[in-house]
């Protein structure tokens, strides 16, 4: 573990790198004003925690204790159901983006659930069109490149699942770069989902999976042999099996590992108890992100600061995980290069 006087970088420095954000979910990025803005404006203030900006913050700060991912998880019903027009859709798509790119993040892939959003009356297809206007109007504006990941939900049927993965794959070439699943690992296993996977793989989309967060490594093996996936969202119970992580080190299979949300949800019990540090020795790929901007109340810099001053990572580790948020990103090969050469060529010149 470094000591305090090991911590050679700071955040402002981190902040000025070029980045990749790789796992941020849509429905966790709102800002409270906005929440508070559409709550008014949708006559929807009853659902809310709090009526006040303060009273949010200091309601929001509960995730932290949130025992386990399902309580966690569980908050998000706050913005979820602000998120049923095109308005706000677009807005908070917008708003993301704007937030990730003030801090220097040049690639996003936003993730979410589309299924979610329509419990007032939007299609599937009017969903991704607002998410996707939002985000080209930041691309316009910030010049932020971004991918979609749809994500299917592993507590509903199959035949929702399915539904997801084929408005993936009609989105493919127009904004969405992956398919996933999230929710609720425990009595949710991803082997029941096999349908949509086999779809979106044949039909070539990129696949990633929650897994390894709530339920241990098993979770991991279904996601990698079942599902196909070629990152694993979290997965810090890999340590927990070592073949399986001397397999995934071997074939260089990622993780996207967001050390706030973990000790939210209690997987790791501590950020100095976290088993990044481990995973990265371990010669297994990692990248660091925020998960929920909102709810882990973070950023891209912020996360990365956090594994540096308090997991124990070193300059040269955090130096290497930024570049894997290139290296190891769903774009073209060509585009992932050359992103990683700009982006370690401006790391050398603010250091």
């Amino acid at each position: 573990m470094q000591s305090n006087s090991e911590h050679t970088l700071t955040l402002d420095q981190i902040r000025s790198w070029p980045k990749a954000e790789l796992h941020s979910h849509l429905d966790g990025a709102m800002r409270l004003s906005t929440m508070l803005e559409l709550a008014k404006e949708q006559g929807k203030m009853n659902l809310l925690p709090a009526k006040t900006h303060d009273g949010l913050l200091k309601e929001l700060a509960k995730v932290d204790d949130s025992s386990d991912l399902y309580e966690y998880l569980a908050w998000f019903k706050y913005t979820i159901g602000l998120m049923q027009s095109k308005s706000s859709l677009e807005r908070v798509a917008f708003e993301m983006a704007e937030d990730f790119a003030a801090e220097n993040v040049i690639y996003l892939e936003v993730r979410f659930g589309p299924i979610l959003h329509t419990q007032e009356g939007l299609g599937l297809n009017e969903v991704m069109d607002a998410v996707i206007k939002g985000l080209e109007k930041a691309k316009k504006q910030y010049g932020i490149q971004y991918g979609i990941i749809v994500c299917a939900l592993r507590d509903r049927f199959v035949e929702a699942s399915l539904e997801q993965a084929q408005l993936a794959v009609s989105y493919l070439g127009k904004g969405v770069v992956a398919f996933d699943l999230a929710g609720g690992e425990a009595g949710n296993p991803a082997k029941h989902h096999l349908e949509a996977f086999y779809y979106a793989r044949n039909h070539l989309l990129n696949l990633t999976v929650h897994a390894g967060e709530s339920w241990g490594p098993e979770s991991i093996r279904q996601a990698l042999f079942f599902c196909g996936a070629h990152r694993i969202g979290h997965g810090i119970t890999l340590v927990d099996d070592l073949p399986l992580l001397h397999f995934m080190r071997d074939h260089q299979i990622p993780l996207e590992v967001c050390p706030t949300s973990n000790v939210q949800t209690s997987v790791a019990p501590s950020y100095e108890e976290h088993p990044v540090r481990q995973i990265v020795r371990s010669g297994v790929p990692v990248t660091i992100n925020t998960d929920s901007r909102l709810f882990s109340h973070t950023s891209s810099s912020g996360e990365l600061y956090l594994a540096h001053t308090r997991c124990g990572l070193t300059e040269s580790e955090i130096k290497t995980i930024v570049l894997n948020g290139f290296k190891h990103a769903f774009l073209p090969i060509e585009e992932r290069l050359r992103l990683m050469a700009n982006a370690s060529q401006a790391i050398q010149m603010v250091m």
